[in-house]
């Protein structure tokens, strides 16, 4: 039987006249690994706090196991600033101690890049006064994986880890012995990690058994037989529970629940988006081009990150951006952005942007937009627009949108200066929306959003008829808005990946795996006997089929789609369906054929 932790009984936080928690218990026993989800201000980080006894309950107790050895991870660290990263890690233990330590190698590879720690001007030696708080969080991180905790409590996590290290520490969870409790809006991660859920939910907590993907489909459940929530609640819990259904296998574990109820909830709810109509609207309001790039060299000062690219971003193209940091992803969208502020007047370093004379760009930064504090938030968005046309003759006012982003009729005449920060980039991107782009930039759209707050904003987007590109290390709302990966490896160069973020690690893993051995033959090599490369030549001629092959791809997408839809249309015509059947069959080993020569391609460009 497992051994009991930590006991949380009738606890209740009341902050002003708003009760937080009310009457709450709850257990942390051996081998528990809970993700805490709710919405921004129910009160995750002040449950994980009095469960770590950093923080006193108003009434009722927390009681640990004698002996507890307990690891937090909070918003804010206790590092020593005056320290260097080897003082606050490694400690008094000598450089063969630490580096014969498999797990210490492990942790300061995972979360650094490597024993070295790139990126750090000193490496180990680094002071940590002038870091940024990213950069502290991580070693924060380091220090708590490299101790033997029994319980592991961690608020947010993943913040400022890219798509790999989140990876990482999702495999490095999984594989400890420690029970964990975690505070995350990371829904893949926490599907990846966590085999129990609390969901903090006005003031009580709701448990469900399994990760992530059974948590929504057990609160679908429970929502249907309760009949409490409001209706636009439940559609956007249904149409997430439909998305997990129907996707990848590897999204989703075994369901724990009896969900034969909760599937009833999807029975008649279509796919999120209807690619080929909103690929017409798109087409309609945009034109053939969106942005052409041809021969584009992309530079940050003076370090060069993209050169030779030639790329085009299509009507009603929507892209996940991913790549190692210091790729360059913000400055290509920068670049883009600038040369559609400019008309194309302002240009690369090299190359040229052509940018379509309909487009109307909106870029959502990782900075938020300074706005008048004594604003009203209904009169921010009105100050944009009144109205704001979603197609097909629908129309949405600025306080319907409003609500659809979680600002209720009431929350909607709160100053701008009194909204938390995640409520700040909600209506960062609300604004943006408000003024009819067409054209979508989004760097870490993600950043300080609830799960709730991330569903209703991929709700928005299913509808969204435009050209989109989405930087993102939250892989949950990349997979769930875009329709294709692109990559930047760090090799100046930008990939399309067919599938998608998996093959975007396996490459990275790959890359690293190769990087050392090759290093240690080049230094041992003849400095006769030169690599052999591909000539400038031949990697024009694979670029330019590489560009031929992405369009009969996107091409093919589209039929596939179209097919499935004939098919769908026409279910009592079995003559049909077999001829369309038949078709598809050909066009998805057509397809995979393609994306082999596409493969090809890409290493030699």
């Amino acid at each position: 039987m497992a051994v009991n932790l930590v006991n949380v009984e009738q606890v209740s936080k009341v902050y002003g006249t708003r009760a937080l928690l009310d009457g709450v218990s709850l257990g942390v026993s051996e081998g528990d690994r809970i993700g805490v989800v709710g919405r921004n201000g129910d009160g995750k980080t002040t449950l994980i706090r009095m469960l770590a006894k950093l923080e006193d309950a108003d009434t009722g107790r927390v009681t640990h196991n004698g002996g507890l050895r307990l690891g937090v991870l909070t918003q804010h660290d206790s590092l020593d600033p005056q320290a260097t990263i080897r003082h606050e890690v490694i400690g008094d233990l000598a450089d063969h101690e630490w580096a014969g330590s498999a797990k210490i190698r492990d942790v300061l590879t995972g979360l650094f890049g490597g024993l070295a720690l790139p990126g750090f001007e000193h490496g180990l030696d680094t002071v940590i006064a002038p870091l940024s708080g990213g950069e502290r969080r991580r070693i924060a991180l380091a220090k708590l994986l490299i101790g033997e905790p029994d319980l592991i409590v961690l608020d947010e996590p993943t913040n400022h880890l890219d798509v790999e290290g989140i990876s990482w520490l999702a495999g490095h969870l999984r594989t400890r012995r420690s029970a964990l409790v975690c505070v995350t809006h990371d829904r893949w991660f926490l599907d990846q990690v966590c085999t129990r859920m609390w969901d903090v939910q006005r003031g009580s907590v709701h448990e469900y058994e399994g990760g992530y993907s059974d948590y929504v489909f057990a609160r679908a459940e429970r929502e249907r037989i309760a009949a409490t929530e409001e209706s636009k609640r439940q559609n956007l819990m249904r149409k997430e529970l439909a998305w997990l259904r129907r996707g990848a296998p590897a999204r989703t574990s075994k369901p724990r629940y009896r969900i034969e109820a909760a599937n009833e909830l999807i029975a008649d709810v279509p796919p999120p988006r209807d690619t080929s109509e909103l690929m017409k609207f798109a087409n309609a309001r945009l034109g053939k081009t969106v942005f052409d790039l041809e021969d584009v060299t992309v530079q940050a000062g003076p370090k060069t990150l993209l050169t030779h690219l030639t790329w085009q971003l299509g009507p009603g193209d929507r892209i996940g951006l991913v790549g190692v940091n210091g790729a360059g992803k913000t400055s290509l969208l920068r670049a883009l952005a600038e040369a559609c502020r400019t008309q194309g007047d302002v240009q690369p370093a090299a190359g040229r942007i052509i940018v379509g004379k309909t487009v109307k760009l909106a870029y959502l930064s990782q900075e938020v937009a300074e706005l008048n504090p004594n604003l009203r938030v209904l009169e921010a968005v009105q100050q944009v627009r009144d109205r704001v046309d979603l197609g097909k003759g629908r129309e949405m006012t600025a306080g319907q949108l409003c609500e659809q982003f979680g600002f209720t009729k009431e929350k909607q005449w709160t100053p701008v200066g009194d909204l938390s920060g995640g409520e700040r980039r909600r209506l960062q991107i609300l604004r943006l929306l408000m003024d009819e782009p067409n054209v979508l930039f989004l760097d870490e759209p993600t950043n300080d959003l609830d799960i709730e707050t991330l569903t209703q904003l991929e709700d928005v987007l299913d509808s969204w008829p435009g050209s989109m590109i989405v930087i993102s290390h939250d892989r949950f709302f990349i997979e769930r808005t875009t329709d294709k990966v692109m990559a930047l490896l760090g090799d100046r160069a930008l990939r399309m990946l067919p599938r998608g973020i998996d093959e975007y690690l396996e490459r990275r893993q790959r890359m690293e795996e190769t990087a050392t051995p090759a290093s240690a033959a080049a230094a041992s090599a003849p400095r006769s006997a030169p690599a052999e490369s591909v000539s400038p030549q031949a990697a024009r001629a694979a670029k330019k089929e590489l560009q031929k092959v992405e369009r009969q791809l996107d091409k093919m997408s589209t039929r596939e789609t179209t097919l499935h839809a004939q098919i769908a249309d026409n279910a009592t015509d079995f003559a049909k369906v077999a001829a369309l059947d038949t078709e598809l069959r050909e066009l998805v080993a057509e397809r995979d054929v393609l994306e082999m020569r596409w493969l090809e391609l890409a290493e030699e460009s």
